[in-house]
Parts: structure tokens; sequence; C-alpha cells
């Protein structure tokens, strides 16, 4: 009986505040469907590893010996050894983008660019607070709006803020709908929103599609070498989903694969969110940068679309500029539905999906970027 009271005495205010943070977790996931297959093993496993003495984490028991932890294992094993986990995902996500949109116009590629500004932003400001370059480098990388690259650009970079980050870029990930709303209707006019953009899409032919994520692969590995991990594999998921000989095989990179490792991701990368560890102003801040990040991020692609409509015969909706942030496929659809609600005529779906893919592209060249610079420097 005694060891069921120290188990509840040995409980710190830190570890409640950990329960807590898990709560809302599985609550937002259950409650508000906002990314629920991210979420809840986020917040499951937030409480699993902040029980005391808890048997997911390694530990030395008397008359036993060291016995592994299941979630330490495969923390260990699965990001900080590999970062095979991340990887993983994107052959999933890679198999699930269609670059027709994109290469029928081009030119969304500089609205998935712009929209990378709040991570360089990001990085300033947290070298300003007083985080050193490799934590300010990691925390920079959540304005991508994407998980796995902030997971192993924090991995790679040894970041003592690998638990804060993942959950900060999760969240942010997961609260598109209502973030992006709000700054897209602080820098946009009614008159702005209903911009009408013709869809005139260019024949892709197979074999464009089938070069296009070789060429990706080989310039960026060419341009920032430690990009070609977060590049390759998004590229080779495309390429299984367009090769069009291994259709079974991107059915499952797309559905049993993606999922299965975003939930053992999830509750893998709870293993960062001890207590001890994250319970402290640094996590605070870094939810705040990582905040204006995604902010800067938004802003940055609707402000670049309006300052092309100056030089532009043919406008274009400042929003879709908005969609260049790396959230596939939620930017997009949070455009659209933003269009609709405005004129429920304008149908902007495609030119929103070519931006938020050239997103995706951007932002993880933009973390290999970050990986090479850092690097040379450290």
């Amino acid at each position: 009986m005694d060891f069921l009271i120290s188990g509840i005495t040995s409980i710190t205010p830190q570890q409640i505040v950990m329960y807590v943070i898990g709560a809302v977790l599985i609550w937002l996931a259950i409650n508000k469907d906002l990314e629920p297959v991210l979420l809840l093993p986020l917040g499951f496993g937030a409480i699993l590893v902040n029980l005391p003495a808890s048997g997911v984490l390694n530990q030395t028991l008397a008359g036993i010996g060291e016995t592994n932890g299941i979630i330490e294992w495969l923390f260990n094993v699965g990001i900080e050894a590999s970062e095979a986990m991340p990887l993983l995902l994107f052959i999933g996500i890679g198999a699930m983008i269609d670059f027709g949109p994109l290469l029928s116009n081009p030119k969304l590629f500089l609205f998935g660019a712009a929209a990378q500004f709040g991570i360089f932003a990001a990085i300033v400001v947290a070298c300003f607070l007083g985080f050193d370059l490799k934590d300010a480098a990691s925390i920079g990388i959540i304005g991508a709006a994407d998980g796995p690259t902030s997971i192993l650009v924090s991995q790679v970079l040894g970041s003592n803020y690998i638990g804060p980050i993942a959950v900060v870029a999760y969240s942010y990930m997961a609260l598109v709908p209502i973030i992006q709303p709000m700054v897209i209707k602080l820098l946009t006019t009614k008159k702005e929103r209903c911009i009408h953009m013709e869809y005139k899409p260019a024949t892709v032919s197979k074999k464009a599609k089938i070069i296009f994520p070789i060429v990706v692969t080989f310039i960026a590995g060419l341009v920032a070498p430690m990009s070609v991990s977060l590049v390759g594999f998004l590229m080779f998921g495309n390429l299984l989903r367009e090769c069009g000989v291994l259709n079974n095989l991107s059915d499952t990179a797309q559905n049993v694969l993606s999922n299965l490792v975003s939930l053992l991701l999830g509750i893998t990368i709870a293993f960062s969110m001890k207590a001890d560890t994250f319970v402290n102003k640094e996590t605070l801040l870094i939810m705040l940068i990582g905040l204006a990040a995604f902010i800067f991020d938004t802003a940055a692609g609707v402000l670049f679309a309006k300052l092309m409509n100056l030089f532009s015969k043919e406008k274009i909706n400042p929003m879709i500029g908005a969609a260049g942030i790396s959230a596939f496929p939620m930017a997009a659809r949070v455009v659209q539905k933003m269009a609709l609600k405005e004129d429920p005529s304008n149908v902007l779906i495609m030119q929103a999906t070519g931006t938020n893919v050239s997103g995706q592209i951007a932002s993880v060249v933009a973390g290999g970027v970050i990986l090479n610079v850092v690097a040379s420097i450290l």
C-alpha cells in the first residue's frame, strides 16, 4: 500500500502542469478534431512520460538491473540515432502530393519561397532573446509549419528543446484554420478576397511528373547537401505516386505508412516532454516565437501576392500567398473556405494547392539550408 501512496506524493507541480498539457492536447484532438493523428498520441505520451517512475522510460531497478522503457527506446532508435521516423513520414507525405497544379503554373513557386520569411525572422528573434545558434535555428524552423522538418532539424543540430519545438510546431499546424484567417483578414480587403483567378492548367506530361522529383532532389543535393534526406524522401514518395507501376506501394505510403509513423512519432516525441525539461520560461518563449514565425510566414505570403498585383495585369487573390506555408493540405483548404465564404462562386482550390505544395518543397529546402549554414558556422 505504501508504494501507492509514495507514487501519489512524489508527483511534482511541474508534472501536474504536463498532465494538464496532455489533457488539452487530447481534448483538441477529440473535441475539436485538430490533427488528431498527431495531437492525441502526443498528449497521451506527455502523460505517460510524466508518471512517477514511469515504466515507459529507462530505469534501474534493484535486483533487476537496467530496464528499457518503450518510449525512450523508440526515441533513441527512431529519432535520436537515425531520424528515421520523421524521414519515413516524408515518404508518405510525398506520395500524397500532386505537383501537377504547381508544374502547370511555376510562378506559384515564388509564393512558397516568400512564405518562408518567418523562419529566418524567428531565428533572429530567438538569438536576440538569448538562445544559442543551434537552438535559435531549431526554433526558427517552426515557421515552416512542418512538424517532421522541425523535429529533424532540432535533432540533427542537437537542440536542447526538441520536445517544446515539436509540440509547438504540431500545435500551430493544427491551429492553421484559426490563426491564418485572422492574419489574412487583417492584411486584405473584402474586394481583394473576392478576386477570381481563372484556372488555366497547362498540360503536364507523365514524363515531366516523373522527372520533376528526380531533378528537385539533384538540385537540392548540390545547393544544400544536408537537405538530401528531407527532400530526397519527400520526392521518393512522390516518385512512387507518379511512376505508375507501384500503385500498391504508393497507396501503402499514403495511408498505412503515414498513419503508422505519425502515431508512433507522436507518442515517441513525448519523451522530450518530461516535466523537468519542459516546464520552464524557455518553453513559453518558444511558443511565442513560434507563433510569431507562423504569423510572419502567412503575412509574407499575402503581402508578396499584393506586391505582385502592382505589376501584374491578371490580378492575384492575395489569400493564395497564405497557402505558401508547408501545412499541407490544411493551408490550401483554409484559403478555399475563405474564398467561398466571401463569394460562393469563387474557386481557388487548385491555385491554393499548387502554392501549398511549393511551400512544402520550400520548407524542407530551407531546413536543409539552415542545417548546412549552422553546421558550417559551428
